[in-house]
């Protein structure tokens, strides 16, 4: 039987929210049969995530960023399968894309907690940091799906999905060519050259601040206000898909902090006892005395001050997010109760192929599965007594179950997981756990760690995973060959981050000098330490961020959103809001509706292509520092006329941007 070919077009309410009694459909419609898994997408998508997670695991750990690999794996299969002549390959684009993106999620999970062992002093088996990711990664798929009607049906078009949309327009224009694809590969090509220039040769500054005239530097040493934008083309694109308003929220984060509580603490902290203001910047009085002003940069600052606020308002955000979706958290556990009890026949007879998940009872038969292992996994390889070890799966399985909607909702707004603020969390309350437990030093600092790199990884899997099923949604695969064979991917990722690690720990190290950063670890470290050694954590400015959560949800204002903006440095934050002001110009410019749309969909293409060049960009770049090529102007780098260079090129390519998305026509 021949294969229906799709209409290879995104439906006009692909990204907009669903008028009453409106129903999108994608372009694989339920009614056709594409091919999704066949030996080519398995065999492709298991190569990408073992390229890839080692290609990420490197880079996270040597300067502290994993790249997204959605995006670069999807250019990757769009390019080999035009190259090899395949026809109809949008299904399996998706299914290689789908178990190749395992690698940036899990090497998220395993780099951000793991290394901390390493860097206390302790030790890290293959086997420990193997079993961690896989069993973190399992979870975080198993506990993902009941969510994923909700996130990717119920509210379509009120969230913006910044990667999974970018993702999804490299797929569509590959699969149907002509212009949209040389729009794309055009703004890929110009964006990726624009990061890489920046990002391999240092030919202007990746970030420009107002420390780059005289005024700026006075005001960030005296009044310690500083105003800092990343200059790159992708974070760019980024904010033109996020869109003004979200855009908005999350940099009044920022703002809060870099403009109100860091000149604050910062004008304040020579009159504050110093036995108090070392308590509140978490370090000895010895230090604070030694060199203050070292210590009182906006930058230390924010990371003593603005961080933990940060973190304590995420976590409220997350609490709240838990009671507000706690109907459908029920509604999840009924239908798993019910289909467990033989509904599944009768919900698969009605249910159409692009809504088909894996059978609950499917689920929970992993789900406990997985959990009878990491249970195994804890009291055998890491605690002594069943009651610690009880307390470890139970602290595992509640804080991953009610944390996945955050990390999915997280990814839904603005494309980034705040797993690593999710995750100091679960160290400190499951350190204190352990601790009234009868577990400490050593043996309680690696149980910790561990619960915490499965903890992490879980999270790090679900807002990754809810990018997959998203741009399934938006195309027409079926949700249950995505979910059964990212098992796979995360098998395959798992392995080969354990093993990279282990090498780059013998071959660098992560103590000393020439050691890898691993700054997300480092922070775990100085977290956990303290805690399970005695110390000092700062507990008022976790309340404080819980407390601002709650007052903005009773105003209305998305709290997670919002401690998002206060957890990301500002110069990550302030340039979404110059793509949303992109975004808003383009579509807001002319009195004709279609005009204007036309031109905010063009843009989203170039918008795509940015993202997709500078991800790709940075894979080559992982590569060529990975096989030692120095490349970098270090000394032009750090010059002044860097950053003016820097400022000069960044207003280029927002002109060309706006005036490319201008050439729009209207469609006939």
């Amino acid at each position: 039987m021949e294969q229906n070919k799709p209409n290879i077009s995104l439906p006009e309410n692909a990204y907009r929210e669903l008028n009453a009694g409106e129903e999108y459909t994608p372009l694989m419609p339920a009614s056709s049969n594409p091919q999704e898994i066949t030996p080519y997408s398995v065999l492709m998508g298991v190569a990408m995530a073992i390229i890839f997670s080692a290609a990420a695991a490197f880079l996270g750990l040597k300067v502290g960023q994993v790249f997204e690999a959605a995006i670069p794996i999807a250019i990757i299969a769009v390019g080999v399968g035009n190259i090899l002549g395949k026809k109809n390959m949008l299904g399996q684009n998706v299914i290689i894309q789908s178990i190749g993106a395992s690698s940036g999620v899990i090497v998220a999970g395993a780099i951000f907690t793991l290394p901390a062992l390493y860097i206390l002093g302790l030790d890290a088996a293959f086997w420990q940091v193997f079993l961690s990711s896989l069993f973190g990664g399992f979870l975080g798929i198993v506990l993902l799906i009941p969510f994923r009607k909700y996130f990717v049906k119920e509210m379509h078009g009120k969230y913006p999905f910044p990667e999974a949309t970018a993702t999804t327009e490299v797929l569509v224009s590959g699969e149907k060519g002509g212009d949209q694809a040389k729009l794309l590969a055009i703004a890929g090509l110009l964006g990726g050259l624009y990061d890489f220039a920046v990002g391999t040769f240092g030919l202007w500054t990746e970030s420009i601040s107002t420390r780059i005239c005289s005024w700026g530097i006075a005001a960030a040493d005296k009044f310690k206000v500083v105003f800092g934008l990343n200059t790159s083309a992708a974070v760019l694109g980024l904010g033109y898909i996020i869109g003004l308003k979200y855009a908005m929220i999350i940099t009044a984060g920022s703002c809060l902090v870099w403009f109100l509580i860091v000149p604050l603490v910062g004008s304040l902290a020579e009159s504050i006892d110093p036995a108090t203001m070392a308590s509140l910047l978490g370090v000895t009085r010895a230090d604070l005395l030694a060199d203050p002003q070292a210590l009182f940069t906006p930058e230390n600052l924010f990371a003593f001050i603005g961080k933990p606020i940060g973190i304590g308002g995420i976590a409220m955000a997350g609490i709240i997010g838990i009671v507000r979706q706690s109907k459908i958290i029920r509604q999840a556990v009924k239908l798993a109760v019910s289909e467990f009890g033989g509904g599944q026949q009768r919900v698969s007879a009605v249910t159409e192929r692009t809504q088909h998940d894996l059978s609950m009872k499917r689920l929970m038969i992993i789900l406990v599965a997985t959990l009878i292992s990491i249970f195994v996994f804890f009291h055998f390889g890491l605690l002594d007594s069943w009651v610690q070890s009880i307390t470890a799966i139970l602290i595992v399985f509640i804080i991953a179950f009610l944390f996945t909607t955050v990390a999915a909702n997280a990814i839904a707004i603005v494309g980034t997981n705040p797993v690593s603020g999710m995750t100091l969390m679960t160290l400190i309350l499951s350190s204190l756990i352990l601790v009234s437990v009868g577990l400490n030093g050593t043996t309680g600092m690696t149980a910790a760690l561990v619960i915490g790199g499965v903890v992490c990884t879980a999270l790090s899997m679900a807002g990754g995973f809810i990018t997959d099923l998203k741009i399934g949604y938006w195309l027409g695969t079926t949700p249950r060959k995505q979910e059964a064979w990212k098992f796979l991917g995360t098998l395959v990722s798992a392995a080969t981050v354990a093993g990279v690690m282990i090498v780059l720990n013998k071959s660098y190290g992560f103590v000393g000098e020439g050691a890898l950063v691993a700054p997300q670890a480092n922070a775990m470290a100085a977290v956990i330490q303290p805690l399970m050694t005695g110390g000092q954590t700062p507990w008022m400015l976790y309340f404080c961020g819980a407390a601002l959560a709650l007052v903005l949800t009773s105003i209305g204002v998305p709290a997670l959103a919002f401690a998002l903006g206060m957890f990301i440095p500002m110069e990550l934050n302030a340039p979404l809001v110059v793509g949303g002001l992109v975004a808003w110009y383009v579509s807001n410019r002319s009195q004709d509706k279609e005009l204007n749309k036309a031109r905010f969909d063009r843009g989203t293409l170039i918008a795509s292509g940015f993202i997709a060049g500078g991800a790709l960009m940075g894979v080559i770049s992982a590569i060529l520092k990975f096989a030692d090529v120095q490349l970098y102007l270090t000394e032009w780098a750090a010059s002044n006329a860097a950053e003016w260079t820097g400022l000069a090129m960044y207003l280029a390519i927002i002109g060309y941007f706006a005036w490319h998305t201008l050439q729009a026509k209207k469609e006939n």
